[in-house]
């Protein structure tokens, strides 16, 4: 007997029919003798239902009143799930992320995880009964309800997982797995067995939907073993764990891609120490997540720097880069939209050389001219102009030896709630 985590998207229960399925295969679990908690996220559409709602009434809501709307579509799911569960003769208990335990910094809207209490949980369990968690939500140790933000459940799966020592968690989603990259773009895109926690952090990070990053954090933080797989079918999908086999002659795993890129570029800045701490300072006040950095060459004591930030943080940062413009004093500030980010992955880059080079080669013969670079052990990721995106990730795919003949995909977009 084993304790298993099963974390199950909006989509997989967007419907009735598709709830009675979830359903049939939490049992499945329970009925061959282990011990099951489910995470699962709110229906379908029912958050952005409830946000259009929001913004009928109130466009700039108390954040505070936000995490207490949005998490009611968790609740329903749980109430629900746990219901289909009963009606097919077995036990279940619903709970909300405060009653399974789960506390959280007091920040609204994008609250980590500060701690996990699961007594509750196993003592369910130990009465015989599944246990489902509503996802993406917590309380802080004053008692306000808060939400994890983006990839919540996925978090909530994971850090559960590691708190009551599950033997593994299941993430089920649209997809059958990890692919190589997204299949909607390569057809013939190759779904991984296996991936290291290193390797997924990185594609994460970069673009590669199926994941969130911080739930990988707390399962490579925890050695968490992670198998993401179709809540649809009932195929083996792909485990991610400490060391992953490397397949003979692959050294990339995985080719990622973000279209939420803006370079922003401060022209004239004074070449002496401390510009850059203070305008990055300045920036992560402002809670604005820098990517790639780029300063130029020194011409006259004047230095030029670009970086890259989400396209929806471009306003702000423009703002905080003119207000700190008495401390850091520049010519003049430019910003550039229409960018995407593609990047290249492998635990096997380290030891091969000339993967770059391949990367750059690619690229020429694509006709795409490379704005900007970043590399570290394990990936290479290049800014370029949003237009031939698809064009030289299917060329990458080509060259890194990652196409696969008669790959199937069946799914849709991924979940990221």
């Amino acid at each position: 007997m084993s304790l298993i985590v099963m974390k199950f998207g909006g989509s997989s229960v967007g419907t009735t029919e598709r709830m009675q399925r979830v359903a049939r295969r939490i049992v499945e679990n329970r009925d061959a003798g282990h011990k099951v908690v489910v995470v699962v996220s709110a229906m379908g559409d029912t958050t952005d239902d409830l946000i259009d709602k929001t913004r009928e009434l109130n466009p700039n809501p108390p954040a505070r009143e936000m995490d207490m709307l949005l998490t009611t579509g968790e609740q329903i799911s749980v109430a629900l799930l746990s219901m289909t569960i009963h009606a097919l003769g077995r036990e279940a208990v619903s709970m909300t992320g405060w009653q399974a335990g789960i506390l959280t910094e007091a920040l609204h809207g994008k609250a980590r995880i500060t701690d996990i209490q699961p007594e509750r949980i196993h003592a369910a369990l130990n009465d015989g009964g599944v246990v489902i968690v509503a996802g993406f939500q917590g309380m802080t140790d004053t008692g306000e309800i808060t939400t994890l933000g983006r990839g919540g459940s996925d978090t909530t799966a994971v850090a559960l997982a590691a708190a009551i020592e599950a033997d593994v968690c299941e993430i089920f989603t649209d997809v059958d797995g990890i692919y190589s990259t997204d299949p909607r773009v390569v057809k013939n895109a190759r779904k991984l067995d296996e991936i290291s926690y290193d390797e997924m952090l990185e594609l994460a990070n970069l673009g590669a939907a199926v994941l969130h990053p911080r739930a990988v954090e707390y399962a490579k933080q925890y050695n968490v073993k992670l198998v993401v797989r179709s809540s649809f079918n009932h195929n083996e999908g792909t485990t991610v764990k400490e060391e992953a086999v490397m397949e003979q002659g692959i050294v990339v795993s995985g080719i990622a891609f973000d279209k939420d890129v803006v370079r922003i570029s401060i022209l004239g800045v004074e070449d002496v120490p401390g510009v850059l701490a203070g305008v990055f300072g300045a920036l992560a006040d402002g809670g604005i997540n820098v990517d790639i950095i780029v300063q130029s060459g020194v011409m006259e004591g004047k230095a030029d720097f670009s970086f890259t930030i989400g396209s929806g943080d471009r306003d702000k940062a423009m703002a905080i880069i003119e207000g700190n413009r008495d401390h850091v004093p520049y010519r003049e500030t430019t910003s550039e939209d229409g960018l995407v980010k593609v990047s290249i992955v492998g635990a096997g880059m380290v030891s091969n050389p000339g993967v770059a080079a391949k990367m750059f080669r690619v690229m020429a013969e694509t006709g795409v001219s490379i704005k900007m670079v970043s590399t570290s052990e394990i990936k290479t990721s290049c800014v370029i102009e949003a237009g031939p995106l698809q064009e030289v990730v299917r060329a990458l795919h080509t060259a890194y030896g990652l196409d696969t003949a008669g790959q199937v995909f069946v799914g849709g977009p991924s979940e990221r709630r």
